[in-house]
């Protein structure tokens, strides 16, 4: 199937940019199915990552009914490139596929700390995309399904995906209280965030008024289900009443050597705090980077480590079957396939 591309950015009038220059940017790119004869261009920008062929723009593929929509958060610094592995292989199994570049947390501009201790303002970012849907749609309005939407979300965006299946914040995993004496201060590409933090509270008040958002609700009934790749520590802050009170079934993937998030830290601790949640912990020494793109030669020159898997696995492969997996909980629709109960079967699993 040829892979169409559109990217675009929005602008949130609710909220400020962290300098309090104007409204709050969200660049987003959407990946769907195009026309068979439309023509497919190499991405001539130098990359990290190896990405697809895309059509730029291309009239989309016609269909009996509207593709069904993946909403996609990145990790922490990353950006909505990262998870182009998984769009293009949702746009072959029938969806269309819509990342963000969060504002202040993400490699597509410069660092901010107040986007990484702020992640909570991540979830808006994608509900804005929903809101505005028709600024974005264009051409293929009628062609994508807003109404059929799901969510995938890699370390802090698996924090992303759950504030808008309705979990709630009780605190910063980098507040001072919450520091542990020679524990890290702030994630690998911001280690001293939390020194941050104090300032901050003093000098900004976009950050300040941000951070009483804080335990704000971020629900968005609009999630039907959702797929959580290695979730970070920063879940840990959610409060287990909210958990409770997750509805959409969710799909928890995580590899078994995973340092950045533990999965008996991180992903079993969600697991057993959700209804309807089915938990996948992929082996073979998988690290937390297996869920970013394959590297090209300048990303295995600049940080191999992000790009090296143990011997004998295909980071394509695993890729593959992150996408199969994702794909037969979305088709399923209500996630009947993981059950009213964590204890149902899922396909695969």
């Amino acid at each position: 199937m040829k892979l169409g591309f559109r990217e675009g950015i929005l602008y949130d009038d609710r909220r400020l940019d962290w300098d309090a220059a104007g409204p709050r940017p969200v660049r987003w790119s959407l990946w769907y199915p195009a026309a068979d004869d439309a023509q497919e261009c190499e991405i001539q920008e130098r990359s990290w990552f190896r990405k697809a062929a895309v059509a730029r723009d291309a009239p989309i593929r016609p269909s009996d009914r509207p593709y069904p929509l993946v909403l996609l958060s990145h990790g922490t610094g990353g950006s909505a490139a990262g998870l182009e592995w998984l769009a293009r292989r949702l746009v072959d199994r029938g969806f269309a596929a819509l990342g963000v570049d969060h504002h202040g947390n993400t490699g597509s501009e410069p660092y901010r700390a107040e986007g990484f201790a702020c992640l909570w303002e991540r979830a808006p970012d994608l509900s804005l995309m929903l809101d505005r849907c028709r600024d974005w749609l264009g051409h293929l309005a009628g062609r994508i399904d807003a109404d059929r939407v799901f969510a995938v979300g890699f370390s802090a965006g698996a924090y992303s995906v759950m504030l808008l299946l309705g979990a709630v914040t009780q605190f910063s995993q980098f507040e001072r209280s919450r520091l542990k004496p020679g524990g890290p201060r702030g994630p690998r590409e911001f280690p001293d965030l939390a020194d941050h933090i104090p300032s901050l509270l003093r000098t900004s008040d976009v950050f300040r008024e941000s951070w009483f958002r804080m335990s704000q609700s971020y629900r968005d009934d609009r999630i039907t289900a959702a797929v959580l790749c290695a979730p970070g520590r920063s879940v840990l802050s959610f409060g287990a009443e909210s958990l409770t009170a997750v509805v959409a079934p969710a799909l928890i993937l995580v590899g078994d050597a995973d340092k950045a998030a533990p999965a008996e830290e991180c992903s079993c601790w969600l697991h057993e705090r959700l209804t309807r949640s089915a938990l996948k912990i992929l082996g073979g020494g998988l690290g937390h980077y297996v869920f970013v793109p394959e590297g090209t030669g300048l990303g295995m020159a600049f940080a191999a480590e992000l790009f090296t898997d143990p011997p004998g696995i295909e980071r394509g492969a695993v890729h593959d079957e992150i996408a199969a997996l994702s794909a037969a909980l979305f088709h399923d629709g209500d996630g009947s396939a993981i059950g009213r109960t964590k204890k149902a079967p899922f396909p695969g699993l």
